[in-house]
């Protein structure tokens, strides 16, 4: 265990999650090790084996704010709308995502290899916060749409939340894809972040209105 006051551990953590973030804007996973973190924080490449013991853990921690903040937009957002109509709620779930792109690119990427790379008790925290986004999200169904069936709303949930997994994919596209697309055939279409979310937030509510 590391020594020192939980004000020093929490900032020490803070700082690897931070390094991780900064290198995974020019860097792949793939790319990044304990050693490459280890090199831009202020204390030694070894100690960081105090706080994690896999650069997975660390990318975990990392995806676990990145929840965080969502969760903390989506609550901001529905503090101050006492309702809202269907595309009032698309729109307001499509710009919270708009802002998360870096949770978007961790999960469609990395999610597996994270969670198969991290002590249990790293992935039972990052589930805890994980668990508390699905539960913001139904706070807001239940909400803004009271007369959908209980089902309905599991059904919204199992759709919506698989569905995030594939938004990074689909909007940030290199020049090798495009190419590739074009030479295969393949009608690549592009859209934001912000406007397949609404579409599909739209379509999954229009759906468990009929």
């Amino acid at each position: 265990m590391p020594k020192g006051s939980p004000e020093l551990t929490e900032a020490r953590r803070e700082e690897i999650i931070v390094a991780c973030e900064k290198l995974y804007q020019t860097m792949s996973f793939k790319e990044i090790t304990i050693k490459e973190i280890g090199n831009i924080t202020s204390f030694t490449r070894t100690s960081i084996y105090n706080y994690f013991h896999t650069k997975e853990e660390i990318f975990l921690a990392l995806l676990k704010r990145e929840y965080e903040m969502w969760i903390a937009s989506l609550r901001k957002a529905m503090e101050r709308h006492e309702q809202m109509t269907r595309d009032e709620f698309a729109d307001m779930l499509a710009h919270s995502l708009e802002e998360r792109t870096q949770l978007l690119k961790i999960l469609s990427m990395n999610h597996y290899d994270m969670e198969a790379g991290s002590r249990p008790e790293h992935l039972t925290a990052f589930k805890v916060v994980y668990g508390e986004s699905i539960r913001t999200v139904m706070f807001g169904l239940n909400k803004y749409f009271p007369d959908m069936e209980a089902s309905e709303k599991q059904n919204f949930i199992y759709t919506f939340f698989p569905f995030m997994f594939g938004i990074y994919p689909y909007t940030f596209v290199t020049e090798k894809q495009r190419t590739a697309m074009e030479e295969a055939g393949v009608n690549y279409v592009f859209m934001t972040i912000y406007e397949i979310t609404c579409s599909c937030v739209k379509k999954l509510l229009d759906r468990e209105e009929k």
